[in-house]
């Protein structure tokens, strides 16, 4: 999370700016559960999230609804290697990549010039938006997850 970093991240330009992005945080309740994007956040946004995840705490904290877990099972699928049949492994980089994409659109970042048009989450309709994709998301991970489990269940001895 880019609120009151000092330094640059990305050479993209902030869509409201410095002052709009921080306002936007300040304004809303951050509720992150993802360590892996937590761990990225500035000290200051730090004590501005509800949740302090850890990676020990992270089984028990993810939530099949974010973003970040749901880009994860290409991540697992890769790590399974052979195991995991050649079309499971391609559906789940395919999910991976059409959430990265709304991840992208929704970022403080303006990726404009890039064709991606921003999800303007500070807005309702924008949350609207946001929450809508989530959803439909989760739903195709979770038949992703079902197969994976599945994997999973054929690797370990009963």
């Amino acid at each position: 999370m880019v609120y009151r970093a000092d330094e640059r991240r990305h050479a993209l330009p902030l869509r409201l700016g410095r002052a709009g992005t921080d306002a936007v945080v300040e304004g809303h309740q951050i509720r992150c559960s993802h360590y892996d994007a937590f761990r990225f956040f500035t000290p200051e946004a730090v004590g501005r999230n509800r949740l302090q995840p850890t990676r020990e705490a992270q089984p028990a904290m993810e939530q099949p609804g974010c973003l970040h877990a749901t880009m994860d099972l290409y991540k697992w699928a890769y790590k399974l290697g052979p195991a995991v049949p050649g079309e499971l492994l391609a559906d789940c980089f395919a999910l991976a990549a059409d959430v990265r994409e709304l991840d992208m659109r929704a970022s403080p970042y303006d990726l404009a010039d890039a064709g991606y048009a921003a999800v303007r989450i500070e807005t309702p309709e924008g949350k609207a938006e946001y929450a809508a994709a989530q959803r439909g998301f989760a739903a195709r991970g979770a038949e992703l997850r079902r197969r994976l489990l599945a994997v999973c269940d054929a690797l370990t001895p009963a």
